[in-house]
């Protein structure tokens, strides 16, 4: 049964905090503060779910919206905390309650519903990539009428390599892996982080880079090529405006 929409602009935001942000990027805040001044929430509630510390997500899906964070775990370890999550997206997805899930998040919503998350097949993304849109975009009413490709912030070693069966492919990037995916009417995954500036995508790759030459990849120039990415970034402003509609 679809939950009611009436009064839904009185009730919370809920960001489920799987991880936090590289300290070298989280002088200005961490994930949930980049989110919230992305969203431009105008004093609307925001609840912060810090699920990798053992917080419990509330029993019920009486929510205005949920955002889940990126994190340094890994999908494939299957934490604990990272399950009970899954379960309680396998129960928020069918109420249709908006979700929006970002890289870790992206590959847990995949995950919960019965998609494959596993190692990129082409090794680590990271900095400024061009995103393309699938043609089955349509009227998504988040990627609808958005540019058909377009620079967006990334950083991840793991994908989703399968999505779950009901869901839509929304977009690629040059790795084959999925970048974004909508389940259901409003149950979104997106592997790029429209909540980084260009400034914490500098310091990610700074503080990658010791990892980043290991693996053959040339930090230097990767630094060169970092640029804003206002597009990937107005998802988020998207995201609230269906939230709280």
């Amino acid at each position: 049964m679809k939950r009611s929409r009436q009064g839904i602009s009185d009730r919370e935001l809920l960001i489920i905090k799987t991880g936090e942000a590289i300290h070298q990027a989280a002088a200005d805040g961490d994930f949930e503060d980049w989110i919230a001044d992305g969203m431009n929430l105008n004093g609307q509630p925001v609840r912060v779910c810090r699920v990798d510390q053992g917080e419990d997500l509330p029993e019920d899906h009486s929510l205005a919206g949920v955002v889940i964070t990126g994190s340094a775990a890994m999908v494939t370890d299957q934490l604990d905390w990272s399950e009970r999550t899954a379960e309680w997206l396998q129960g928020a997805v069918p109420t249709g309650l908006p979700i929006l899930g970002i890289c870790y998040g992206h590959q847990l919503l995949a995950h919960a519903l019965g998609g494959r998350v596993a190692a990129d097949p082409s090794g680590r993304e990271i900095g400024t990539v061009e995103v393309q849109l699938d043609d089955s975009v349509g009227s998504d009413p988040l990627f609808g009428g958005m540019p058909a490709t377009f620079l967006a912030q990334a950083t991840h070693e793991q994908s989703v390599i399968e999505l779950p069966a009901e869901a839509v492919a929304l977009a690629e990037s040059p790795h084959p892996a999925n970048h974004a995916f909508r389940i259901g009417p409003c149950a979104w995954g997106v592997q790029f982080h429209p909540e980084f500036d260009d400034d914490v995508m500098r310091s990610y790759l700074q503080a990658r880079a010791p990892f980043l030459r290991e693996e053959g990849l040339d930090a230097e120039a990767l630094l060169q090529t970092v640029r804003p990415a206002p597009v990937a970034a107005g998802v988020l402003r998207r995201f609230a405006e269906i939230v709280f509609r």
